[in-house]
């Protein structure tokens, strides 16, 4: 079997697809891609034991079709170096012998038998379909995903949440004490259903999307979903287990609303934290009429920051206190130029909200104050 291929174009397929390749492996074919040669195209699949990514090329000068599995460290590291240019692919099926060879050198190693590359899960009959603009689950995934826990006693919050009903798409991510949810108003489900996308899987999707246009088709059942794009072909095992109520934890009184200027606020927030205590990375909000002073201190290196931000209060001055990096994380992901505090004591969660939310969107951050010790 023999082709030849772009260069620049496999190794920009191999990159993408390459994420799915686990450091460490149990099955030792896993390390490599696979290649299924089919007409003028070349079909490219990486995989870990829990997720899947296929991709296609054009090729040219074909001989031959076939399926095998080639080490993909030796793939990507010797096309790294090469200047575009096309590369002559040579497969000898019956001993795996692999020559490449470009216009200054060549290369040859080992493959390994297609057929025992692991088969894709196939759905359920029963399974759930449907569709959504592929910027939509950008923002979506985008918007959320930061908020999503590392939480080995509680799988379920390491993923994204997709709750699913006629009239929206709700996306939602949380660690128990940060949440986002994002409603896509522009998107619907035929019926109402849910999943929880891990957080390997949305991190690809996060970083293959932007180049994405049209319509994202999503299959799935009660353990793994088929996601369609454009160019690529996303397979993935699902977080098994029941999702908490997110709706429950959002507090609906919350009688104090201040607001700022999202980056004015940002910038300040970032110079503050960094003298604040590196273990509890806490931040005193000291929320006047007119002014926020921002404060953190450590007082095991007797360090402390301060600085004030205008703000326009619409209820009484407050002091309360916030995890500084789940707070930049989540001003980092406000849309909008200003953002909203809404707020009720200092001991209840607080919500904060752009001012103004992009069309078709609807996006609620929730944070959990910590305690101050003054």
């Amino acid at each position: 079997m023999k082709f030849i291929v772009s260069s620049s174009s496999l190794l920009s397929h191999l990159q993408i697809v390459g994420r799915v390749i686990a450091s460490k492996n149990s099955l030792p074919i896993l390390d490599c891609f696979l290649f299924e040669l089919q007409e003028q195209t070349l079909h490219i699949t990486a995989a870990d034991a829990e997720t899947r990514m296929l991709t296609s090329i054009d090729v040219s000068g074909v001989e031959g079709s076939g399926l095998v599995a080639i080490p993909a460290r030796n793939l990507l590291d010797s096309l790294k170096e090469l200047p575009d240019q096309p590369v002559v692919f040579d497969i000898n099926e019956e001993n795996l012998e692999i020559k490449v060879s470009y216009e200054n050198g060549k290369c040859n190693f080992m493959a390994q038998k297609g057929e025992e590359y692991p088969q894709a899960k196939v759905l359920s009959e029963t399974a759930t379909q449907l569709s959504m603009a592929a910027s939509t689950l950008l923002s979506g995934i985008s918007r959320t995903i930061f908020a999503s826990a590392d939480d080995e006693l509680r799988p379920v919050m390491n993923g994204v949440f997709f709750d699913i009903t006629t009239e929206n798409i709700t996306i939602v991510a949380s660690d128990g004490h940060m949440m986002v949810r994002y409603k896509a108003l522009a998107a619907q489900g035929t019926e109402k259903a849910s999943f929880i996308l891990p957080k390997k899987p949305a991190n690809l999707l996060k970083n293959i999307l932007p180049k994405e246009a049209g319509d994202v088709s999503i299959a799935f059942d009660e353990s793994n979903a088929y996601i369609k794009l454009d160019n690529f072909f996303l397979i993935c095992r699902l977080v098994e287990g029941r999702y908490p109520n997110y709706n429950a934890v959002i507090p609906v009184d919350n009688p104090y609303k201040v607001s700022v200027d999202r980056q004015l606020f940002l910038n300040a927030l970032k110079r503050v934290s960094v003298f604040s205590n590196s273990a509890t990375s806490l931040i005193k909000l000291d929320i006047s009429s007119q002014e926020i002073l921002i404060s953190a201190q450590d007082i095991d290196f007797s360090t402390s920051a301060s600085e004030t931000v205008s703000c326009i209060n619409q209820g009484q001055e407050m002091i309360i206190g916030f995890k500084g990096t789940d707070l930049i994380n989540i001003f980092n992901n406000i849309p909008s130029s200003e953002a909203v505090f809404e707020l009720a004591d200092a001991s209840r969660a607080g919500l904060i909200l752009p001012s103004e939310n992009e069309a078709s969107e609807d996006l609620l951050m929730l944070l959990m104050p910590m305690m101050l010790n003054d």
